[in-house]
Protein backbone atom coordinates (compact mmCIF):
# COMPACT_ATOMS: atom_id res chain seq x y z
CA UNK A 1 0.00 0.00 0.00
CA UNK A 2 0.90 3.49 -0.85
CA UNK A 3 1.65 6.11 1.67
CA UNK A 4 3.31 3.67 4.63
CA UNK A 5 -0.33 2.53 4.48
CA UNK A 6 -1.86 5.00 6.38
CA UNK A 7 -5.48 5.15 5.63
CA UNK A 8 -6.11 8.51 6.09
CA UNK A 9 -4.55 9.39 2.74
CA UNK A 10 -6.37 9.06 -0.04
CA UNK A 11 -5.25 6.13 -2.53
CA UNK A 12 -7.56 6.11 -5.66
CA UNK A 13 -8.13 9.52 -7.97
CA UNK A 14 -11.95 9.48 -6.44
CA UNK A 15 -10.69 10.22 -2.99
CA UNK A 16 -8.99 13.58 -2.65
CA UNK A 17 -8.51 16.18 0.53
CA UNK A 18 -8.88 19.96 -1.43
CA UNK A 19 -7.65 23.02 0.02
CA UNK A 20 -8.31 26.21 -1.81
CA UNK A 21 -7.97 29.97 -0.89
CA UNK A 22 -6.93 33.12 -2.25
CA UNK A 23 -4.80 35.44 -1.54
CA UNK A 24 -4.01 39.18 -2.64
CA UNK A 25 -1.60 39.89 -4.77
CA UNK A 26 1.20 41.66 -2.21
CA UNK A 27 4.09 41.34 -1.19
CA UNK A 28 2.88 40.24 2.74
CA UNK A 29 0.77 37.21 0.96
CA UNK A 30 2.78 35.08 0.30
CA UNK A 31 3.88 34.81 4.04
CA UNK A 32 0.26 34.37 4.36
CA UNK A 33 0.06 31.48 2.32
CA UNK A 34 2.75 29.65 3.82
CA UNK A 35 1.32 29.81 6.89
CA UNK A 36 -2.18 28.65 5.14
CA UNK A 37 -0.20 25.77 3.24
CA UNK A 38 1.32 24.63 6.62
CA UNK A 39 -1.66 24.61 8.64
CA UNK A 40 -3.71 22.46 6.39
CA UNK A 41 -0.85 20.13 5.51
CA UNK A 42 -0.25 19.62 9.41
CA UNK A 43 -4.00 18.19 9.42
CA UNK A 44 -2.85 15.74 7.25
CA UNK A 45 -0.76 12.40 6.93
CA UNK A 46 2.34 13.78 5.03
CA UNK A 47 5.99 13.30 5.65
CA UNK A 48 7.47 16.29 6.92
CA UNK A 49 9.74 16.70 4.20
CA UNK A 50 7.02 16.58 1.46
CA UNK A 51 5.50 19.25 3.53
CA UNK A 52 8.50 21.53 3.80
CA UNK A 53 8.40 21.55 0.14
CA UNK A 54 5.24 22.28 -0.19
CA UNK A 55 5.08 25.53 1.79
CA UNK A 56 8.42 26.14 -0.57
CA UNK A 57 6.85 25.71 -3.57
CA UNK A 58 3.66 27.77 -2.41
CA UNK A 59 6.17 30.49 -1.38
CA UNK A 60 7.79 30.84 -4.67
CA UNK A 61 5.27 30.35 -6.78
CA UNK A 62 3.36 33.20 -5.06
CA UNK A 63 6.33 35.21 -5.62
CA UNK A 64 6.64 34.79 -8.62
CA UNK A 65 2.72 35.74 -9.08
CA UNK A 66 3.26 38.56 -7.48
CA UNK A 67 6.10 39.97 -8.86
CA UNK A 68 5.61 39.41 -12.64
CA UNK A 69 1.77 38.84 -13.42
CA UNK A 70 -0.13 42.26 -12.49
CA UNK A 71 -2.86 40.11 -10.80
CA UNK A 72 -4.66 41.18 -8.03
CA UNK A 73 -5.54 38.08 -6.51
CA UNK A 74 -3.90 34.73 -6.68
CA UNK A 75 -5.52 31.39 -5.95
CA UNK A 76 -3.70 28.35 -4.16
CA UNK A 77 -4.91 24.89 -4.04
CA UNK A 78 -3.48 22.06 -2.19
CA UNK A 79 -4.62 18.87 -2.65
CA UNK A 80 -3.90 15.35 -1.48
CA UNK A 81 -4.50 12.12 -3.48
CA UNK A 82 -3.14 8.87 -4.64
CA UNK A 83 0.17 9.15 -2.76
CA UNK A 84 0.34 12.70 -4.34
CA UNK A 85 0.43 16.32 -2.81
CA UNK A 86 -0.49 18.61 -5.19
CA UNK A 87 0.43 22.92 -5.30
CA UNK A 88 -1.15 24.65 -7.99
CA UNK A 89 -1.50 28.92 -7.55
CA UNK A 90 -3.54 30.67 -10.27
CA UNK A 91 -2.74 34.18 -11.21
CA UNK A 92 -5.08 36.15 -13.00
CA UNK A 93 -2.62 38.59 -14.37
CA UNK A 94 -2.20 39.52 -18.21
CA UNK A 95 1.34 37.69 -18.80
CA UNK A 96 1.29 35.99 -21.66
CA UNK A 97 4.47 33.84 -21.36
CA UNK A 98 4.44 30.93 -19.26
CA UNK A 99 6.73 30.59 -16.62
CA UNK A 100 10.26 29.09 -17.31
CA UNK A 101 12.88 27.66 -15.60
CA UNK A 102 16.28 29.93 -15.97
CA UNK A 103 19.81 30.05 -14.17
CA UNK A 104 20.23 33.12 -12.46
CA UNK A 105 23.88 34.83 -12.89
CA UNK A 106 25.80 34.94 -9.08
CA UNK A 107 25.35 38.54 -9.15
CA UNK A 108 21.09 38.61 -9.77
CA UNK A 109 19.17 39.01 -6.47
CA UNK A 110 16.60 36.66 -7.69
CA UNK A 111 15.61 34.14 -10.78
CA UNK A 112 16.00 30.65 -8.27
CA UNK A 113 12.90 30.35 -7.35
CA UNK A 114 11.78 28.04 -10.07
CA UNK A 115 15.34 26.03 -9.64
CA UNK A 116 14.68 25.34 -6.07
CA UNK A 117 10.73 23.74 -7.30
CA UNK A 118 12.71 21.68 -9.67
CA UNK A 119 14.58 20.37 -7.27
CA UNK A 120 12.47 19.90 -4.55
CA UNK A 121 8.77 18.32 -6.98
CA UNK A 122 8.97 15.55 -8.66
CA UNK A 123 7.31 17.28 -11.42
CA UNK A 124 6.12 20.97 -12.28
CA UNK A 125 4.53 22.78 -15.26
CA UNK A 126 2.09 25.41 -15.75
CA UNK A 127 -0.86 26.10 -18.28
CA UNK A 128 -3.17 29.09 -19.53
CA UNK A 129 -5.50 29.71 -16.78
CA UNK A 130 -9.37 30.52 -17.81
CA UNK A 131 -10.02 33.52 -18.73
CA UNK A 132 -6.66 34.79 -18.27
CA UNK A 133 -3.28 34.18 -16.55
CA UNK A 134 -1.29 30.80 -15.56
CA UNK A 135 -1.49 28.40 -13.16
CA UNK A 136 1.83 26.55 -12.33
CA UNK A 137 1.81 23.58 -10.33
CA UNK A 138 4.10 20.86 -8.91
CA UNK A 139 3.79 17.07 -7.58
CA UNK A 140 5.87 16.15 -4.41
CA UNK A 141 4.90 12.08 -3.06
CA UNK A 142 3.27 12.13 0.60
CA UNK A 143 6.01 9.71 1.89
CA UNK A 144 9.82 10.35 2.28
Amino acid sequence: MQNGGDSRVPQMDTEVLRETFDVAARRTSVAEARHRSRAWLAQHPVAREAAQAAVLVVSEFVTNAVVHTGSTVISCTLQLGSGLLRVEVTDRGTGRTSPMLRHAAADEVGGRGLVLVNAVAEAWGAFPAVPCGWTVWATMRVTA
